[in-house]
């Protein structure tokens, strides 16, 4: 009796009571097992399956540039890269120093890398270098299975067949920056190793360059290493772009230009199509495809001759005496007969001041095309006295200057056209006769790039207002008339004729020997400081205080198909080195050949000229006992005229 009372029926209620809560917790178990297999289903198959698929972008690949010909100036060169995922490498400092025994990595260059990949996403991935190599990368994909995130990758990468003579015109590419990501929230941009256009026409056209991305599904392990593809959306390609460039024309000119500082235009009058865009020095895009040395960019930065700066259409200059057609034209618009003369004694006075013309002895009497052949200040100056600025400004803004054209360049500066109101509006100061006068002879406030000045000479060859163009695809429009008499515009062509060709032409140079082909043109000379009547800036100076050079020209004289503007900074003449420039790249549009022949010999004796100086430099040295160096400035082997 006694096995049965009150103890064995607490037993008994603990059993139920134990039992029950097996029970609710079978079932709760049971519900909860239930629910995520029906209720929650999706969303952990969903989870499941981002565990073990993946989504990559595909980067598109970048379009080509191409010239007229279809020569590539632009285009994508198959390579290899290493990427890292932080998230699955551990230790990031770590796996950096390993990759950096295969993928020579410093140290500046590893703790840079680590603090770019402390910033990324847990799913993102650090581009670690690119353009490794086949050895390099063969050597890491060895070593996938003990550095866990590494990601040995194909790849593109841009390349610049034209070297340093199309670094401006066609730009580069570089990692987009903070700023563009946040202003467009595409996350192409944060893919590795993208790059965006930064200046040329590949930042102008990043539009139509960049393409549209793909896609990757594809089977990863724990690891985050694929296993296979699961499918794929390929990548559409950037449009090809083709310039009206001339590839041969630019790497000829650049060649000629050799170690000076210049800029070349060459347009076609009949297109606008424009065939040389040069500005050097420059720099080779090619660098800038990976990440460029600091001290390189330094340099770059630093130099005096700013190789970092695209003059034909950011450099400014006065433009000289290559402004006299803009006066000259202006005064026969306004009455002033051809045939009128005015006497040149070698200055012009104007109560207590006088203003110099380059023949100290003067020119005697000159009529309007003794005046543009002779380049003689006095006419000019007396002729802008005559019609007022707001002529010479008006006229000169019909032949282009002052003007922007709708070119795939991110910047042009527009250069000043001065007048009266500009000046009060510009400095609250009212127009006086000096200013009339330096503005007479391309002096003064007047600034105009190598671009409006090869415009200019294209519209006055033409007596149309040709629009230079650099897409190939662009339309040609039909260029409006200027509104300028055509018995004018030959009385100036005539004399630029005279300038060239004529017994007393200040660009006797400039005269091509090609058979049947006449250059017409017309010199000047740019002060860089203020100068007096007998200090002239000439080659006694230093250099960076020497004038610039300039030369404006067309050919053929008598059908004019091309137009061409040289700028030779601290050149001192225009007919001692701009215009000999533009006469042999005017050579090689008629006479390829014969223009190479010459360069060869030009290129023969600027190579002896260099050896010359460096020795002269290591005798000097020896003698005064020092340690023989490369000469602070060898004489320049300039662009002088070549031997045809």
């Amino acid at each position: 009796m006694s096995g049965r009372g009150p103890g064995r029926h607490r037993f008994a209620r603990r059993m139920l009571l134990l039992g029950g809560l097996q029970a609710a917790a079978g079932v709760a178990l049971a519900g909860r097992m239930a629910w995520l297999s029906v209720a929650e289903n999706e969303r952990y198959a969903t989870a499941a399956e981002r565990n073990r698929v993946d989504l990559r972008l595909i980067p598109p690949r970048r379009g080509w540039i191409v010239d007229a010909a279809g020569e590539p100036l632009a285009m994508n060169r198959p390579a290899y890269a290493v990427e890292l995922v932080p998230s699955l490498a551990g230790d990031v400092r770590a796996a950096l120093q390993r990759i950096a025994a295969i993928v020579p990595l410093d140290a500046e260059e590893q703790a840079r890398l680590a603090a770019e990949a402390a910033k990324l996403p847990s799913s993102g991935a650090l581009l670690v270098a690119s353009d490794i190599g086949w050895e390099a990368f063969a050597a890491l994909n060895v070593r996938l299975a003990d550095m866990p995130g590494l990601q040995p990758v194909r790849t593109y990468v841009r390349s610049y067949p034209g070297g340093e003579a199309f670094g401006h015109v066609v730009g580069y590419v570089g990692p987009p920056t903070r700023e563009e990501w946040l202003r467009t929230r595409d996350p192409l941009l944060l893919y590795p190793g993208f790059r965006v256009g930064k200046e040329g026409v590949e930042r102008a056209a990043e539009n139509r360059l960049r393409g549209r991305p793909g896609a990757r599904r594809v089977e990863v392990n724990a690891r985050g290493r694929i296993v296979r593809d699961l499918e794929t959306r390929p990548d559409v390609p950037g449009e090809t772009l083709r310039l009206t460039l001339d590839r041969g024309l630019q790497s000829f000119a650049a060649r000629r230009i050799g170690e000076e500082s210049a800029s070349i235009v060459v347009i076609d009058c009949e297109t606008g199509d424009l065939k040389c865009l040069l500005s050097m020095p420059a720099f080779d895009s090619n660098l800038f495809s990976n990440r460029i040395p600091a001290a390189l960019w330094a340099e770059l930065q630093a130099a005096e001759t700013k190789p970092l700066l695209n003059k034909v259409t950011q450099g400014l200059y006065v433009p000289g005496s290559t402004f006299k057609m803009v006066v000259a034209l202006a005064a026969l618009e306004a009455g002033v007969a051809p045939e009128e003369t005015v006497r040149c004694g070698g200055r012009y006075t104007v109560g207590n001041n006088s203003w110099h013309c380059h023949a100290r002895r003067g020119h005697g009497a000159v009529t309007l095309a003794r005046a543009i052949s002779r380049s003689c200040n006095v006419y000019f100056y007396a002729m802008a006295r005559r019609i007022g600025p707001e002529a010479v400004a008006a006229m000169a803004r019909r032949l282009g200057l002052g003007e922007t054209f709708a070119l795939p360049l991110p910047v042009q500066r527009r250069g000043i056209v001065p007048e009266p109101d500009w000046k009060l509006a510009r400095f609250g100061r009212p127009w006086t006769v000096a200013d009339t006068l330096n503005t007479a002879i391309g002096q003064g406030d007047v600034l105009a790039s190598p671009l409006q000045l090869a415009v200019m000479s294209a519209r006055l060859a033409t007596g149309r207002a040709v629009v230079p163009r650099l897409l190939a695809d662009q339309p040609i429009p039909p260029f409006a008339e200027l509104g300028i008499a055509e018995e004018h515009l030959m009385l100036v062509r005539d004399a630029m004729h005279d300038v060239v060709n004529g017994p007393g032409g200040t660009a006797r140079r400039a005269r091509l020997p090609v058979p049947g082909v006449t250059l017409a043109g017309k010199t000047g000379t740019a002060q860089v400081r203020r100068i007096s009547g007998r200090f002239r800036g000439g080659a006694s100076v230093p250099r960076r205080f020497r004038d610039h050079a300039l030369f404006v020209a067309f050919a053929p004289a008598d059908a004019p198909r091309y137009a061409i503007a040289v700028i030779v900074e601290h050149g001192i003449s225009g007919g001692r080195t701009a215009a000999p420039l533009a006469r042999d790249v005017m050579t090689w549009i008629w006479d390829r050949e014969r223009a190479e022949r010459a360069l060869a010999r030009l290129e023969a004796e600027r190579a002896r000229r260099r050896r010359a100086a460096e020795e002269a430099a290591r005798r000097a040295a020896a003698a005064a006992g020092e340690a023989p160096g490369r000469p602070a400035e060898l004489p320049a082997a300039g662009p002088g005229p070549l031997r045809t």
